[in-house]
């Protein structure tokens, strides 16, 4: 049988630990988002991107880049991704608070695949609880966009790794991920891809200081109907997922966070 589901991958921000005054050097948040497609329902990504550039009288052909666009190109953008038949899942590091960044500079590439690990937990989730009898085999198929550096085989290895190893605490339904099913494409050959890159970009946006200790959080605030959330415990832990440390320990030393809070 088919896979059920295709999730697109994305990130915002950088894997360094260089941070400089004035919020200048390495990104102090690192965003790893998904937007998962029903696999019968795979195709609106296109059709969605078609509207948005005919909307903003973009070139039919050319890929959008969410940080290369003017904020009043980007609100209609994000509301048109906010009425797709989506659900999304991000992962947010905040770096300057992981303990010991030395293990995750000792080797290129590691950072990323832990943010891996955290965000295909979740999608994992996500897709079984929200499988159809009938509709795929429940997996979903991982599609990364592509980092030239990167060797998306270690990656595929690194999830059957944890797959395999006895003890792991990964916590990932091995039901709905199959690693063979993990692949990368460029950004501008993909629909879904581009919208991953507007939902990484929008929570990095929210939750990243600027050198004027601003953030715009309103991309965020539109998208957030598309989180998913769990029955009972909500979108915390499952459709944003903080790290290292809840989002409420965070919050306490930045306010700006508030926003992530469920609403009361």
């Amino acid at each position: 049988m088919s896979s059920s589901f295709t999730a697109y991958i994305d990130e915002s921000g950088d894997e360094g630990f260089v941070f400089l005054p004035g919020e200048k050097g390495s990104s102090r948040w690192l965003v790893l988002s998904a937007v998962v497609f029903r696999k019968s329902k795979d195709l609106e990504a296109v059709r969605v991107m078609r509207e948005v550039r005919a909307l903003l009288g973009k070139d039919p052909k050319k890929a959008l880049h969410f940080r290369e666009m003017k904020h009043e190109h980007r609100v209609p953008y994000v509301r048109a991704l906010a009425t797709a038949p989506i659900r999304t899942v991000s992962v947010l590091i905040h770096k300057p608070f992981i303990t010991e960044p030395e293990k995750f500079q000792s080797e290129a590439f590691r950072l990323y695949r832990y943010a891996t690990r955290l965000l295909v937990e979740r999608v994992s989730w996500l897709c079984r609880d929200t499988r159809k009898d009938n509709e795929g085999d429940g997996s979903c198929e991982l599609i990364f966009s592509n980092r030239s550096a990167m060797s998306y085989e270690d990656l595929r290895n690194y999830l059957l790794h944890l797959k395999d190893k006895p003890g792991t605490d990964a916590r990932i339904d091995w039901n709905a991920i199959k690693p063979e099913q993990v692949r990368a494409v460029n950004h501008d050959q993909l629909a879904g891809l581009q919208m991953a890159d507007a939902v990484a970009s929008s929570l990095f946006f929210a939750v990243n200081l600027t050198q004027y200790s601003e953030v715009e959080d309103r991309y965020f605030r539109m998208l957030r109907p598309t989180i998913y959330r769990h029955a009972k415990s909500g979108e915390l832990g499952y459709g944003l997922k903080f790290w290292p440390g809840s989002l409420e320990a965070l919050a306490e030393n930045m306010t700006h966070l508030a926003s992530f809070l469920p609403p009361k």
